[in-house]
């Protein structure tokens, strides 16, 4: 689907690839009607996701123009001291040796978490 460096974005539907590396699920609740054989998710990183909270709020209105306060409201919540854990763990997977490759089974990704959390992932890779 995308990719950006030695991180990568996949939906959980599409058939996993020989250079997805370590394959990192980022959505809170698993994907239905996927079996963990067919996912192949290696972790699963609840705590890079955004809360209960603030997706219901994102998803109340579909219109599209909550985007950017989502997105504002997202990167606050990832510098909470849970999420920073789980960005550190992320970053360190990708300097281990990455390619690393975030799953997910969002239908709009461009219009989600994932892009934020992207940019995050190789902000944090590239100030340290």
């Amino acid at each position: 689907m995308s990719s950006s460096g030695d991180v990568r974005v996949r939906r959980v539907y599409d058939p996993q690839e020989d250079g997805d590396g370590t394959r990192v699920l980022v959505d809170r609740l698993w994907p239905r009607g996927v079996s963990k054989g067919r996912a192949a998710i290696d972790r699963w990183l609840k705590d890079l996701t955004p809360s209960d909270e603030l997706r219901s709020w994102y998803h109340e209105d579909r219109s599209g123009t909550r985007y950017d306060t989502f997105v504002d409201r997202y990167r606050a919540e990832l510098a909470g001291p849970v999420q920073a854990a789980a960005v550190d763990e992320l970053t360190a997977l990708v300097r281990e040796g990455g390619p690393v490759t975030l799953v997910t089974a969002v239908k709009d990704v461009p219009q989600s978490h994932v892009p934020v959390l992207v940019d995050h992932v190789e902000h944090e890779l590239h100030r340290r």
